[in-house]
């Protein structure tokens, strides 16, 4: 299966529709009459979906067991067919437009099963999904940005040239996969006053975005935090705890970590740890879906 421990939980719903067309207004009528022999066509059906879209990840091979919480089955009776929709809900990493489809297919070959005996022209068609939401697609920005990024890594090591810089590096990538590109790239000590002058320099530039990784841990020389906080005009909270939760699921020493989010002027800064793994699943914590405050300061309203 498709690894999918980087993706961020959020819920996700998805709705499918499959269509069992029947030869003859007999058929519908012994249908709302409740006078098939097999039963009652449309219960029997019902129940029937719900077990396939539980184990789904038993039937198809790549999907994954999901922790579904809702399954909603539905029947609209035309004059020559039955519309089947059927909606699921999540809370997981994974969409769940898969379950949805695979439950309607179910209740729908459940009636063809049942309704063979007395119309041999009954037929499925049909089986397609109607919409789904809850991935990054819905969270992230769908419109090209134009925002200048820079990135800039805080290690006295790598400053020196004794080692080689990996984490600022994968940050660079994650933001070329979001369609964005880094105009600026520095390496500097772990030291405040550097810190903060490059910032500056950055903020003077009008960058939109600085990345920074390194020196958010608890050693005498990680002193990001104490260069960044000063000079931010509003801090975000809720981008930190995100950051370090997402962190903590992974790994037990990410409540260690300082990260430090927030805005000078309009500036965003995001300071992220130095290793390389703590700086790429910071990202994966948080973008897309943080480029959304961009959308923000150019006065978007959610649609009030």
């Amino acid at each position: 299966m498709v690894d999918i421990t980087h993706k961020i939980i959020t819920q996700r719903t998805a709705t499918a529709q499959a269509i069992v067309k029947v030869g003859s207004p007999a058929t519908m009528q012994a249908i709302l009459n409740n006078t098939v022999p097999k039963g009652n066509v449309l219960e029997v059906s019902r129940t029937a979906g719900l077990f396939a879209v539980k184990n789904t990840s038993n039937s198809i091979p790549d999907c994954h067991p999901m922790p579904i919480e809702f399954t909603g089955i539905q029947f609209e009776l035309l004059e020559d067919s039955v519309l089947i929709e059927v909606t699921v809900k999540a809370i997981y990493r994974t969409g769940v437009e898969v379950e949805a489809m695979h439950g309607a297919s179910i209740v729908a070959l459940t009636m063809y099963d049942m309704l063979k005996p007395i119309d041999k022209q009954v037929e499925i068609s049909t089986i397609k999904l109607l919409h789904k939401k809850g991935g990054k697609s819905d969270f992230g920005v769908k419109e090209k940005m134009d925002l200048s990024v820079a990135v800039m890594v805080c290690s006295d090591s790598v400053a020196s040239g004794k080692k080689e810089d990996r984490a600022g590096k994968v940050i660079t990538e994650k933001i070329k996969n979001l369609g964005l590109s880094v105009s600026s790239y520095t390496v500097i000590p772990d030291e405040v006053s550097d810190i903060q002058e490059t910032i500056n320099k950055f903020c003077e530039n009008k960058k939109d975005l600085i990345i920074i990784t390194g020196g958010t841990g608890l050693s005498n020389r990680d002193v990001t935090p104490e260069a960044v906080i000063p000079l931010l005009d509003r801090r975000i909270p809720g981008i930190e705890e995100a950051i370090r939760s997402y962190g903590q699921d992974r790994t037990p020493y990410a409540m260690l970590s300082r990260s430090v989010v927030g805005f000078k002027g309009n500036t965003l800064i995001m300071a992220l740890p130095g290793s390389t793994a703590g700086a790429s699943e910071s990202m994966d914590a948080v973008f897309p879906s943080i480029l959304h405050l961009f959308k923000i300061l150019n006065g978007f309203n959610h649609g009030k």
